[in-house]
């Protein structure tokens, strides 16, 4: 899926990347193939990736049973976690009043 062209706003930081020269020779070659420079064609190629690894986490699709059951479990009370409560009354790692 390529990218289309759209107005960004200026390029004002930089990321540098070590790479072996068998990549940066396809990186060119792909870049070249597409008509583009090798940065632009790494910048849309790292960005499209990161959309496609960042949608799962932002979006996702129910149906409408999956949706009323997602509902129904928000909407319930809170299970009764004994073990839990436990550890939320223990002092934590850094805690004034943590024994040694």
């Amino acid at each position: 899926m390529t990218r289309p062209a759209r107005t960004e706003p200026a390029r004002t930081e930089k990321l540098d990347l070590r790479l072996s020269a068998a990549s940066k020779r396809k990186l060119a070659a792909a870049a070249t193939a597409e008509r583009r420079t090798v940065s632009d064609f790494v910048l849309a190629s790292a960005l499209d990736r990161a959309d496609e690894a960042l949608a799962g986490r932002r979006d996702f699709q129910l149906d409408a049973a999956a949706w009323q059951d997602l509902l129904a479990a928000l909407d319930a009370p809170p299970r009764d976690l004994p073990e839990l409560r436990k550890l939320l009354r223990e002092p934590g790692l850094f805690s004034a009043g943590r024994q040694k």
